[in-house]
Order: C-alpha cells, then structure tokens, then sequence
C-alpha cells in the first residue's frame, strides 16, 4: 500500500462497500428495511480567492450581484437535487438544508448542514450543497478572479443511522470531543 492508503486506514475495521455486489458491479443499495430516523450531515470546504475579490465581496460590489445570496440559494437547490447527479443516491424527503458563507483574508469558508428523517444518511447531500455553493460563488465572481479554487470540501460530521454519530477529528488530529454523546443541532453549525 502506498503512502496515501496508510493515512486513509485507522484502527476500525474495513467498512464493506454496500454499493457493489458479491461479483463488483455497481447497484443502488436496497434501503427498505431499514427504519427511519433522524439523520444530520455537515461538510465544509473553502473557495480562495484573490485579495481584490475579496475586498468587493465585503463590500458588496461584485458586477454580478449579490454573489453570496447567489451560492447560499444555489448551495439549497444543490442539497435537493443530489440524486439526480450522483448516481447511486436515494432520493431523499430533506426536513432541513442550512448553507452558510463566511468571507476570510483569502477566501470563503462554506458550511453546510442537512438534515432527515428517513432510512439512509444526507452525507452526499451535505457534500454536494457545499460543492455547489462553491461552483456558484465562482460563476459570480469569475469576472474579477479568474484564479479562483475549490479546495477542502469534507463531511465534517454525521449523526444518526446504524453507524452512529461521527465528527472531524480535531485540527491537531486529536479525536473530536463527542463522548459518544447523542448531538445537538449546534454541533452542526459550528
């Protein structure tokens, strides 16, 4: 195993790939007899932009518009819209999308949480509301930054369902301080 394989392997045992069949073929993973429970997902990554895009955002003078109520809107649709350009999802009735943008020196932090009650995890649609937030923000913007770079998109945490609840580790690697506690709404939108 290479170098990159290592750091993905922790002291857990391998999770079986439910998306493949006993023979490797790819199918839809029957979901039917599981119940249906409350199921919170949140993922973040961040846009870098360049000093003077920067300095428009925060002042609200982008050609476009409002650039950020622009990516925030298109992050919502993103989130509902995720089985139709992710394969192997479910659709999903989703109770909750919440999408938020903070602008930094270099660039926009985005976060996103989703949430349901149904019988398989909002993951991808967490995922997927922060990409498309962040495809949107550069639409707005590629005018004034033609450099402008998605990076560090990540499920940051998840709660509900049979694998139980799960957060990023710490910046210092450190295993995140969830006590094996049930979540609060909160942890989400930190």
């Amino acid at each position: 195993m290479g170098e990159f394989e290592d750091d993905l392997i922790d002291d857990q045992p391998q999770a079986q790939l439910t998306h493949l069949t006993a023979s490797g073929e790819a199918h839809m993973v029957d979901i039917g007899d599981k119940q249906p429970s409350v199921r919170l997902a949140s993922a973040a990554g961040m846009v870098l932009l360049s000093s003077q895009c920067i300095a428009l955002l925060r002042d609200g003078s982008i050609p476009k518009g409002d650039a950020l109520a622009v990516a925030r809107i298109a992050g919502i649709m993103g989130a509902k819209r995720t089985p139709d350009i992710i394969p192997l999802c479910h659709p999903l009735p989703l109770s909750g999308v919440d999408v938020h943008l903070h602008v930094h020196d270099t660039g926009v932090e985005i976060r996103a949480t989703v949430r349901t009650t149904y019988s398989t995890g909002v993951e991808m649609e967490a995922l997927t509301a922060v990409t498309t937030t962040a495809l949107a923000l550069i639409d707005m913007v590629k005018a004034v930054d033609k450099h402008a770079r998605i990076t560090d998109v990540r499920v940051t945490a998840k709660s509900g369902g049979r694998s139980g609840d799960w957060r990023e580790p710490e910046a210092d690697g450190t295993p995140a301080a969830s006590g094996g506690q049930v979540w609060d709404e909160s942890d989400f939108l930190s």
